[in-house]
């Protein structure tokens, strides 16, 4: 007997990265923390090895009545105020498009919600080679197929592999889905730059004279790229979108608040015409009230308090963990060049990642482990979360793993 639908896939879930975690806090347990090198953790540490969780943040949401934390928000869509909020600190003015906002149980739900209600079973959603793992997750759990396209192209975005996967599935279906995950790309952290962001619009518009086209932007570590607010000026490019293309922003509260389990976001439906953002947001506002039916009243009133009333605080105390995350970056990245240990082009972010086939990738996670340095596997890579390895733990660490592949071979 079958007491789930048939197309789903009943194989058990195993999580990679919360399996390595695992293991390497087990290892911190039997030879200590000194002797341990985790590069795992995709949240930010601070050099202590603690998590960090800024007290602008948290002393705004402890100070909120104790009803207000209790209490359903204003509606299942989100708090009026929590979605002015949102859209004023995401799109920082670069945007003339209309535009609704939806609150999500994070920057997942922005994106879940996309894959679920945009493409049917059996059609394909387009994402790159090297990307997170949940986005095929999402897209098996509803039946849709993946294709992927080569990120680079040496060290720039690979546009052609881009284009032609577009291509190939237009072919299929009648629209496109795209996913792309700019700025602060998890895992390679790479940025794609203003230019490289006018050819995808401009060809994503050619795209859309036949096609629907949907381009799902997750922005989930954008308050942590090394260049500020000006980090959303390209939000200006999808102005130049055709009325045949929607934008989803998914925006993550866990991230820029370092609220991770909170569960708090939003997903920004963007487009040209009106009724094309009132089609995507009644969609989106039934898909909400049917999966989660209410967002954290809580988190929601602590970021508009913070934005409110703490901004300045909330500022300085973020930017010297911005500070800290180029630094550990830099490090790394100046010890790998000096022993000739292979990455994929990094610009900002939570972790850079070592390029490398998946066979090689394999062996090399089990020696690393050996050597007791634990990282996650991704695909053709291995990726080192700089956002929660302290500069003492990344300083030589380039050159150990390097000594560790060539013994490999």
């Amino acid at each position: 007997m079958n007491f789930v639908k048939d197309n789903v896939n009943q194989e058990p879930i195993v999580d990679t990265v919360f399996v390595i975690v695992d293991k390497a806090k087990q290892a911190k347990q039997e030879f200590g923390e000194d002797a341990i090198v985790d590069a795992t953790i995709g949240s930010l540490y601070d050099e202590e090895g603690h998590l960090v969780a800024l007290d602008s943040v948290f002393d705004s949401l402890k100070a909120l009545d104790n009803r207000t934390l209790a209490k359903y928000a204003t509606s299942f869509t989100g708090n009026p105020d929590y979605q002015k909020a949102v859209e004023d600190w995401v799109l920082n003015g670069n945007s003339s498009l209309y535009k609704e906002v939806i609150a999500t149980p994070g920057g997942t739900g922005a994106v879940g919600m996309t894959v679920e209600e945009c493409l049917a079973p059996g059609q394909t959603l387009i994402i790159p080679e090297i990307a997170w793992g949940s986005y095929r997750l999402m897209a098996q759990m509803q039946g849709v197929d993946v294709a992927s396209y080569s990120l680079f192209k040496e060290d720039r975005f690979n546009m052609d592999s881009f284009k032609q996967t577009c291509l190939d599935t237009m072919k299929k279906q009648d629209r496109l889905v795209i996913i792309i995950n700019d700025p602060c790309h998890n895992p390679t952290g790479y940025s794609l730059s203003k230019e490289e962001w006018e050819e995808i619009v401009a060809f994503l518009n050619e795209c859309s004279k036949t096609h629907a086209v949907v381009l799902l932007n997750d922005i989930a570590y954008i308050d942590y790229s090394y260049r500020g607010n000006d980090a959303k000026s390209y939000f200006q490019v999808f102005d130049q979108i055709s009325d045949q293309i929607v934008v989803i922003v998914a925006f993550s509260l866990s991230k820029s608040m370092t609220s991770y389990g909170l569960r708090c976001g939003a997903a920004i439906i963007m487009a040209k015409d009106q009724k094309a953002v009132n089609q995507v947001k009644i969609v989106f506002e039934k898909a909400a009230r049917a999966t989660w039916s209410n967002i954290n009243n809580g988190a929601m009133a602590m970021f508009v308090d913070v934005l409110t009333n703490h901004l300045d605080k909330y500022t300085k105390e973020k930017e010297k963990y911005v500070k800290l995350l180029k630094e550990r970056s830099e490090l790394f990245m100046k010890e790998a060049d000096e022993a000739k240990l292979a990455y994929y082009p990094y610009k900002e972010g939570f972790f850079v990642t070592l390029k490398m086939d998946n066979d090689v990738r394999d062996r090399f996670h089990e020696a690393l482990m050996d050597e007791h340095i634990y990282t996650v596997k991704v695909n053709r890579g291995i990726r080192v979360a700089v956002c929660s390895l302290s500069k003492e733990k990344t300083k030589g660490l380039a050159k150990r793993m390097k000594e560790i592949l060539n013994r490999i071979g």
